[in-house]
């Protein structure tokens, strides 16, 4: 694969650790990323990406391909929310297959299916459904940006995005 690095340099051991000991057999970025119908890859983000919810971690692309399982779901990006009592709450936005219509029997239906594909845990506390997500020229979710807006905060440095 050519963009696969090959080696550390003097340092192999790591090289091997870091990239191949993660997952048997399988070479390990930390990135993850998704085939769909059609054979397109397509690059979630990464394994770090993680939320911190009433003392579980929980990884944001987990709770991202669990919406994914839904029908009427295209692709959703999440993040984390503060929360006096539960540290982050999880935020999610949605892009939806075209012709399906915002609801809040979709809304309940999308949460039922990420706590039955991922537990009792992964409690979603809101749903805006949107148009897109914004992304890098790469693909990537720029979810910092969504966090940013949500708390109003500067967006910083958006020259990547698409």
């Amino acid at each position: 694969w050519p963009s696969m690095i090959r080696t550390i340099f003097n340092n192999p051991e790591r090289y091997v650790k870091t990239y191949w000991q993660k997952i048997k057999a399988v070479y390990f970025t930390g990135d993850v990323a998704f085939k769909d119908k059609d054979g397109y890859y397509w690059i979630q983000g990464r394994t770090d990406d993680v939320l911190k919810i009433a003392g579980h971690r929980l990884g944001t692309a987990e709770i991202e391909s669990a919406f994914a399982h839904h029908p009427a779901v295209v692709e959703a990006a999440v993040i984390g929310l503060p929360d006096p009592v539960k540290g982050e709450s999880i935020k999610a936005f949605v892009v939806l297959k075209q012709g399906i219509k915002p609801s809040d029997k979709l809304q309940e239906e999308l949460r039922h299916t990420v706590r039955q594909t991922i537990g009792p845990v992964a409690v979603i506390g809101a749903i805006a459904f949107t148009d897109k997500l914004p992304k890098t020229r790469s693909g990537k979710i720029m979810r910092r940006v969504l966090k940013a807006k949500e708390l109003g905060l500067p967006l910083g440095d958006t020259s990547a995005l698409i």
